[in-house]
């Protein structure tokens, strides 16, 4: 089993995590971040907090008013407030207060469309809600709710709801696929799907302003930020992925709530993405698709950046709902290192423990352990690794069949090694494990010690060399 330093980098993180008392004139919420002791209230700035009344004005002035300060807190009141995009600044923090909820508006216009990055690949897409970009010391604190409003940016799949949901969602407005089986918000975002098929990177030759629903934002975006804290707030219904920091350093996440509807199309919970030095924990996760989730890169975009995941600790947390509880892929082509997930609950989740990708991704994935993991009512496998991965959910999965003749080896075959799992405990699940890797380059050393899973289907193993099982039941049977 790979020797980590697991302790030592908890121990750090952890130092970093709580706030204190004002020191030197500042309020330091970790050793790395300081929000200068300055204070101004939303209704400072003639913001109503009635729910209908927009003030993305009164944002932006309090945001240039503490940048004139050299930083500090943005107090938002209990109050519905109701807004557009907004912008963090350096050295400072956004709180809510115990009744605050800021709910974001969805008039496209107030959504410029921007050069970013989404699902590892470069590409042009609407400004975040909540975004940053470049900035340092930046934090999101309190006990409110941060709403995207995300219902009219996504498409709808009908086999995922109900009546209940389906009828009022058609009746509304917007129009359906040929076959009636997706509800989409609009024309411009029907011509941009039946283009992209299952990805969500359109035809270069379509106009953006007219697909513009299409190229909906994920609710936070954190690009290349430094020292960052997420802390008590919920996250909720977000047009695409809910929280998304991107090559950043000292991301701190602590006791959090992260909602989306179980039907929402691309409705991530959290997607920590070529960062580096992270800690997330005691937080919750009730999410459209893959809840706790690394990457690192889609294909050639994230070869050229070249960035792991790596120095990663995520312990304490509970996902509800969700394709997968933790999840590595299958946007790896930067790899993926030194990570450690503990003492975590996966509660009716499609997949528990997820590694997914496919090939002409590569990126190493290496040094990974999962332990102290509580699984209950799992959908679909309590363990998978699945490296013919189709874009699809796990639940939707069809398995693959190895080709004839094998690629070479190279910069875009993902290989996967140095993996361990300890005191897994699953009761109920389809199937206990999955393990698919690739036969020009099998996954190694894969180690399963003292778990005991419950399950209709035991273990399956393609392409894998050195996986070992230590004191592992399957249905009170060792393996």
């Amino acid at each position: 089993m790979a020797n980590f330093s697991f302790k030592s980098l908890i121990i750090s993180i952890l130092a970093l995590c709580a706030l204190s008392c004002a020191q030197d004139g500042k309020r330091l919420h970790n050793s790395n971040i300081s929000i200068p002791n300055h204070e101004v209230v939303l209704t400072d700035f003639c913001a109503i907090g009635d729910g209908v009344s927009l003030c993305t004005d009164a944002f932006e002035q309090a945001f240039a008013k503490l940048e004139e300060l050299g930083g500090g807190r943005l107090v938002v009141p209990d109050g519905i407030w109701f807004t557009g995009p907004i912008g963090l600044k350096s050295h400072t923090e956004l709180h809510l207060s115990d009744n605050a909820v800021i709910v974001f508006s969805a008039d496209q216009d107030l959504y410029p469309i921007i050069a970013t990055n989404f699902e590892g690949l470069d590409m042009m897409r609407c400004l975040s809600p909540i975004h940053a970009e470049n900035a340092t010391d930046i934090a999101i604190t309190g006990k409110g709710v941060i709403d995207g409003n995300g219902a009219p940016w996504r498409e709808l799949k009908k086999r995922k709801v109900g009546d209940d949901i389906w009828k009022p969602v058609v009746k509304s407005g917007g129009v359906l696929s040929d076959d009636g089986s997706v509800w989409y918000p609009d024309e411009g975002y029907k011509k941009a799907r039946l283009t992209a098929g299952s990805l969500n990177k359109q035809d270069p030759s379509l106009d953006l302003q007219e697909i513009k629903t299409f190229l909906r934002p994920v609710l936070v975006s954190l690009r290349s930020c430094e020292n960052i804290l997420l802390e008590g707030v919920t996250f909720q219904n977000s047009p695409a992925w809910n929280i998304h920091p991107l090559w950043c350093k000292n991301l701190t996440v602590l006791n959090i709530i992260v909602r989306n509807p179980h039907y929402s199309t691309n409705g991530d919970g959290i997607d920590i993405e070529a960062c580096e030095n992270v800690y997330v924990g005691g937080s919750s996760f009730d999410v459209g698709d893959d809840a706790i989730c690394i990457k690192s890169g889609k294909d050639e975009d994230g070869r050229r950046y070249g960035r792991a995941c790596k120095d990663v600790v995520i312990e304490n947390c509970t996902v509800y709902h969700g394709h997968g509880g933790f999840v590595i892929g299958s946007e790896m082509s930067g790899g993926a290192q030194n990570i450690l997930v503990q003492n975590c609950r996966f509660l009716g989740t499609d997949v528990g423990l997820r590694f997914k990708s496919t090939r002409g991704r590569g990126g190493l994935v290496k040094d990974i352990t999962c332990r102290n993991i509580y699984m209950k009512d799992i959908v679909a496998e309590a363990v998978t690794f699945n490296l013919y991965y189709a874009g699809v959910a796990s639940t939707e999965r069809a398995d693959a069949q190895v080709e004839e003749i094998l690629p070479p080896v190279d910069e875009t075959t993902p290989e996967f090694r140095d993996i361990h799992f300890e005191n897994i405990v699953c009761a109920g699940a389809k199937q206990a494990i999955y393990i698919n890797g690739l036969p020009e380059l099998p996954l190694a050393d894969v180690t399963f010690k003292d778990s005991r899973f419950t399950a209709t289907k035991g273990v399956e193993i393609h392409n894998a060399q050195n996986v070992t099982f230590e004191n592992v039941t399957v249905n009170g049977e060792q393996l």
